[in-house]
């Protein structure tokens, strides 16, 4: 197996798993004065970018509260929390045109998720063939676009959405 080495990953994967004394990366990014990945803003919740992408365009929706499970929210952070995924589903779908978009929400470690008292809904963009011979082969992503281009793209679309629900 080939090596690719990121070894500035290891802050978020040691962030990721937890513990006292690390910082949720949810809540650093619910601070108002931070923008360098976040897409849309809510009264509750927001859409972040994932600093490290399946896909380009993969991004999230989390609420601003450090909570763990949807059994947690309150029935308005579950408003804005599907309101802020909708407009995800709508803003990726117009700026990239998948084929199919995986939406998903990961609750505990053998589920998948790497944040795990954070809740955070995980969008996708999918396209046939996009599982190519470096992932499957190389175990190896290939991400043709970079993250500054993606907010760049996705942004004034979130932003028009908002606009037209108010």
């Amino acid at each position: 197996m080939e090596r690719l080495w990121s070894p500035w990953r290891l802050a978020y994967v040691a962030g990721a798993s937890g513990g006292d004394d690390v910082p949720c990366i949810f809540c650093d990014a619910a601070d108002p004065t931070r923008q360098d990945l976040i897409l849309s803003r809510g009264r509750l919740c927001y859409a972040i970018l994932n600093l490290y992408p399946y896909n380009s365009g993969h991004l999230m929706v989390a609420p601003n509260r450090h909570i763990a499970s949807l059994a947690a929210t309150t029935a308005e952070e579950r408003e804005e929390l599907m309101r802020l995924t909708r407009h995800a589903e709508m803003a990726l779908t117009e700026v990239y045109r998948p084929q199919g978009i995986n939406i998903g929400i990961n609750l505990g470690r053998p589920a998948g998720a790497g944040v795990l008292d954070h809740i955070h809904v995980h969008l996708v963009p999918r396209w046939n063939g996009d599982t190519n011979f470096m992932t499957v082969v190389g175990e190896t992503r290939v991400l043709p676009e970079d993250l500054a281009e993606t907010a760049k793209r996705l942004r004034p679309v979130f932003d028009r959405l908002a606009r037209d629900d108010a």
